[in-house]
């Protein structure tokens, strides 16, 4: 059955937006191009996302740049304004975007944690009010939130998790009692900053992949066949509690100590760096654990001569205390370096290159876990750590996964680090803002 034309109208109205938020401004002859409409069709959804306040000319084209065929249609940027959240356990960071994704403001504050919920918030909230109103927003549309944390899949709430903030949970209701006129959605951190890396970053190329997350703490978010994937309870990617020898214990429901987080989290990775001899130089703004890793990657990289420049101190320290298991990762002891058969503690590469080895077997087990259960084919070391270890620790971790799964699987370095998370939310705020605006407009 043919659509009617109404029907026929707002699929074509949202096909030429759709096209303008992706290429840019286009003129009417380049729209009929992609859209493979006819003059006419094209002519007359111009004149009607014009009158609607959707689009309006922004340039000119061409060698003549004047006429009607030259005249670049765009979206109308200020239509709508954006807020963007990326909360921690340790602060929040927001920027304000137009409606075609143009960052008009972005400003982070720490806030500690010994203060009290009701100032946490009020500190997050102000932010977000200052931050607008320095973008000349006088009004948000959409609000979209990065946290870690639980997403309820029915309610889209943040569930209360042991361990977090009180005042996470409390932020958006605040954010929503404040703003009323606008639509305030919250989403898990690590899932933001896939889509993130899907979208501007490592995995543009992929529609299957998981995203490792490695910043202050752990995650992972799972994306088959385009969709993120959030489970029945929202906690797909809690990697943080999966069991994994080399610990003292195992996780509990409540506490992810003794898992995969007590490998691989930042302050796991500065003990590990420790018994290695690696420092990281003074004044870094990242993580710990991402200053450590980005240290022992320059001295790698600069061969060993520079590994006093970059802060690393190349003791010779090969193994990690405490370590029970022999012959899981490798055939020495894990985390020692040995597994990949790169160079260790008494390679030139000293005490860096033995710390990037021992890193790359705990990450590699929980690479392994997710490739052996999902075979997502790529999977981005995301996050802080993840960006600082670049190819050096991506090519570490992959050549060990060519031995421990039958699965072929590449690992790639994420691209955009920390920023993913603020990324990811500005993007899905941009998404429902655009669904409302860009509704048909018969209807």
């Amino acid at each position: 059955m043919p659509a009617s034309p109404s029907t026929a109208r707002a699929i074509n109205d949202r096909l030429a937006l759709r096209l303008l938020q992706q290429q840019g401004p286009l003129t009417a002859a380049q729209l009929k191009q992609y859209t493979g409409l006819s003059r006419p069709t094209v002519a007359d959804l111009v004149d009607r996302l014009a009158a609607s306040g959707l689009i309006q000319v922004v340039g000119e084209a061409g060698e003549q740049r004047r006429g009607p065929n030259a005249k670049l249609y765009g979206i109308v940027a200020d239509r709508a304004h954006l807020a963007a959240l990326d909360v921690r356990t340790e602060g929040v960071s927001v920027l304000v975007s137009d409606l075609v994704g143009r960052v008009l403001g972005e400003a982070s504050v720490p806030i500690g944690g010994d203060t009290g919920t009701g100032h946490a918030v009020e500190q997050a909230v102000a932010l977000v009010e200052r931050v607008a109103k320095e973008a000349g927003a006088d009004r948000l549309h959409t609000v979209g939130i990065g946290a870690p944390g639980l997403i309820d899949p029915a309610t889209g709430e943040l569930r209360d998790s042991g361990g977090l903030p009180a005042w996470h949970r409390r932020l958006v209701a605040v954010l929503q009692e404040r703003l009323p006129a606008a639509r305030v959605t919250v989403e898990n951190e690590t899932n933001l900053a896939a889509l993130a890396e899907q979208r501007d970053g490592a995995a543009r190329d992929r529609d299957t992949f998981v995203l490792l997350w490695l910043g202050f703490g752990t995650g992972a978010a799972v994306v088959l066949d385009g969709h993120l994937r959030r489970g029945a309870s929202g906690g797909t990617g809690e990697i943080g509690f999966l069991p994994v020898p080399w610990t003292r214990g195992l996780p509990s429901a409540t506490d992810c100590a003794g898992g995969f987080h007590s490998l691989a989290s930042s302050a796991a990775i500065t003990e590990l760096a420790g018994r290695h001899g690696v420092t990281a130089p003074p004044g870094t703004e990242e993580p710990l654990g991402a200053g450590l890793v980005r240290a022992a990657v320059q001295a790698v990289s600069a061969g060993g001569a520079g590994a006093w420049d970059a802060g690393v101190v190349p003791v010779g320290v090969a193994g990690d205390v405490g370590v029970v298991p022999v012959g899981v990762v490798g055939a020495g002891g894990a985390g020692d370096g040995s597994a990949g058969g790169a160079a260790g503690a008494g390679s030139a590469e000293g005490g860096a290159g033995a710390f990037l080895d021992a890193l790359a077997d705990r990450v590699a087990l929980g690479v392994a876990s997710v490739v052996a259960v999902l075979d997502p084919g790529c999977v981005v070391l995301g996050g802080e750590v993840g960006h600082a270890g670049g190819e050096e620790l991506a090519g570490r971790v992959e050549e060990r996964i060519r031995r421990m799964a039958p699965l072929p699987t590449e690992v790639r370095a994420g691209v955009l680090g920390g920023a993913a998370v603020l990324r990811g939310a500005l993007l899905t705020a941009r998404e429902a803002a655009q669904e409302v605006l860009f509704a048909p407009l018969d209807r």
